[in-house]
């Protein structure tokens, strides 16, 4: 079968075996927004032509193509739900060349009742490790940044921070960006910048209070033009990691799936384990920031969207077609 994570901005496709291998991948900048005239229909076939001449006859979506601004509306499903609930809610859509199914959102409520929404990262949860879904804290990294909690192979609940778009916009389009370079180096692990800004967001005040000091230390030359964007990724990526783990119950604390992050649980004081899955470079600086504030991270690749695709897969009739 071949499966598509499907988003705003970028197409990725993996061509997978009965088993679930990943025989082959190809991504483009054809996410949904880049489609003509929702000319949906004829970019999949251009995209994974060679394949379906091949012979593959089954193709399953996920994210923002089963948006409303995509190519058909699949509702979001509510939590809890794993891969056998998103199978049993799949949506067909109409497509000359092959069967094809869309994979529903999730829905949900923070703690205080908040509507919550997710689309494609549901994909990439079920894809994790059996051991990694049994229980605790996922992270995906992003523009929109989930924490997803995991309990029995099933998301049970979870929240979206908006850290990448803020630091977007905050970069961009307020004074703070007028202190920075146009051309800033890429923020690597260990960037001492970054971490002056992940240290920064234990203090009190507040992020509002915080933000307003990349001004005044880059004022005062204790931030160079160069730095200050590093040290803004520290601060945002720091308030969402210490929100999300605070707001993680005790109860509910994740098993560490390897011996390495079992010995390093023993130490971290806020007693969590969060699987990353993501870009790797994006991937890194959460991992860093989850260890500066007590977590243990272990990391996952990206092809956790394909293999997501695959156990929704195995949940359908498609498991039993030859």
């Amino acid at each position: 079968m071949i499966g598509v994570d499907w988003g705003t901005t970028s197409f990725r496709a993996f061509r997978l075996a009965p088993d679930g291998t990943i025989r082959d991948r190809r991504s483009s900048a054809r996410g949904i927004m880049n489609v003509p005239s929702g000319h949906f229909g004829d970019t999949l076939r251009e995209e994974i032509g060679p394949w379906l001449a091949a012979g593959e006859t089954r193709v399953l979506l996920s994210g923002m193509i089963g948006s409303r601004q995509g190519w058909k509306e699949a509702p979001y499903l509510p939590c809890p739900a794993g891969a056998a609930d998103l199978a049993a809610n799949l949506v067909d859509i109409g497509f000359d060349w092959a069967q094809v199914k869309l994979v529903p959102g999730l829905s949900g409520t923070d703690e205080a009742g908040v509507a919550e929404v997710m689309r494609g990262e549901e994909t990439q949860i079920v894809g994790l490790p059996a051991s990694a879904r049994n229980a605790g804290l996922v992270c995906l990294p992003g523009t929109h940044a989930k924490w997803a909690e995991m309990r029995d192979g099933r998301i049970v609940t979870f929240t979206t921070h908006m850290t990448g778009e803020i630091y977007a916009a905050v970069r961009n389009h307020t004074i703070l960006g007028r202190m920075m370079a146009d051309d800033p180096p890429d923020i690597q692990p260990g960037d001492p910048a970054f971490q002056a800004g992940l240290m920064r967001s234990a203090d009190p005040g507040g992020l509002l209070h915080h933000l307003f000091g990349v001004r005044a230390q880059t004022l005062f030359g204790r931030l160079t033009e160069h730095e200050a964007p590093a040290y803004l990724s520290g601060l945002l990526i720091g308030h969402e990691v210490r929100a999300a783990l605070a707001s993680t119950p005790v109860a509910s604390a994740p098993l560490a799936s390897t011996p390495l992050a079992s010995a390093l649980l023993a130490a971290a004081p806020l007693g969590n384990v969060v699987q990353v899955v993501g870009a790797p470079d994006l991937s890194a600086l959460y991992t860093q920031a989850i260890t500066a504030c007590g977590g243990v991270a272990e990391r996952h690749d990206a092809d956790a969207a394909g293999r997501g695709l695959w156990q929704i897969a195995a949940h359908t009739s498609w498991a039993h077609e030859s």
